[in-house]
């Protein structure tokens, strides 16, 4: 019972019983034009590039930071696909699609490279340095797109977000790559000690010898990429880059889903699988809310309330206080 991932299991598991409860086919999966259909590969598809950004906020927040420029960063990097692409109806693109990958990476890692100077070097408060890049951010997409929605064409574009590859969305395996490799990263080396040291005492960890400014920087730049690599999927996925909408409020989300995870906002503790399973919880309860017919106008109350039961649970206080009051009635009598 004292396992930090218990409670984002369980509530993962009672939100797919509920679809499954209201929607007779939604556990079923079946095999379709050569790849696997149903409502569950749909959630995992949907979900990639929010638990990419998760993933990448996990690293920042474990060091005692935070990332609220994700969102412009995803619009940023859908743009500079969409506009390196081109989009000539019939198809062929400007300079081609390996270079619009590396674009589209490169332009986001030095978004990331930036927020990091600033919270690293200069010494700015993360959530003032990330602002910065949030407001002007999406402010450079709109540049690049000239205000406009960049349609693209070239079909090779679209396996990246739309492909599928052994039966399943080629998205699984772009999230299932980066986890390994941040996965190996925390647990098989000792960056993982060094980010719970930063997390928990930055200080103390510079004395010990810890290399604090570098690795601060590191995750802000781990973060960007993620946050990159998610609008390259979102824009192949709507074949399409728009610099207003892209990544929208995305970096709530992401934060969210760090903190279903158990991850501690304060720093040090942080668990990546904990986040993967946070960003299904939200895609989960979003599908869920959407096939249940709940209006628009109150899906984000719902949202809300859900999220704050999961927290309240995950809290060892509140814990602690519902067994007392469960037991005090039982001592007045004795």
């Amino acid at each position: 019972m004292q396992h930090r991932l218990l409670w984002p299991l369980v509530t993962l598991a009672i939100l797919l019983a509920v679809n499954a409860a209201f929607n007779p086919g939604f556990l079923r999966i079946e095999w379709r034009e050569g790849h696997l259909y149903g409502s569950l590969i749909d959630i995992l598809n949907r979900a990639a590039p929010l638990i990419l950004v998760s993933l990448g906020m996990t690293l920042v927040i474990a060091t005692r930071g935070i990332d609220i420029s994700v969102g412009a960063v995803v619009a940023i990097s859908a743009a500079v696909a969409a506009w390196t692409i081109g989009g000539n109806v019939d198809g062929t693109a400007r300079f081609g699609l390996p270079l619009a990958i590396v674009a589209a990476l490169g332009v986001a890692l030095v978004c990331g490279l930036w927020n990091g100077v600033l919270v690293a070097g200069v010494g700015m408060q993360p959530i003032i340095a990330t602002l910065i890049l949030m407001v002007a951010g999406r402010g450079i997409a709109q540049l690049i797109t000239d205000g406009q929605i960049l349609t693209v064409y070239h079909k090779p574009f679209f396996f990246l977000g739309g492909g599928y590859l052994l039966g399943l969305p080629f998205s699984v395996f772009v999230v299932a790559a980066v986890f390994g490799a941040l996965y190996l990263a925390a647990t098989r080396t000792a960056l993982g000690l060094f980010m719970q040291s930063v997390g928990i005492n930055p200080t103390a960890a510079r004395v010990a010898g810890v290399q604090t400014r570098r690795l601060v920087l590191g995750t802000y730049a781990v973060c960007g990429l993620c946050a990159g690599l998610a609008g390259l999927l979102i824009s192949s996925n709507i074949k399409s880059a728009d610099a207003n909408n892209a990544g929208q409020l995305l970096e709530l989300d992401a934060i969210l889903a760090v903190t279903l995870g158990g991850t501690l906002l304060t720093g040090g503790r942080f668990s990546l699988v904990g986040s993967v399973i946070g960003a299904l919880i939200i895609q989960t309860l979003t599908y869920a809310i959407y096939s249940l017919g709940v209006p628009p106008e109150i899906n984000l109350v719902v949202k809300a309330v859900v999220v704050f039961a999961v927290m309240l649970l995950q809290s060892a206080e509140f814990r602690t206080t519902l067994r007392v009051l469960a037991v005090r009635p039982a001592g007045g009598l004795r």
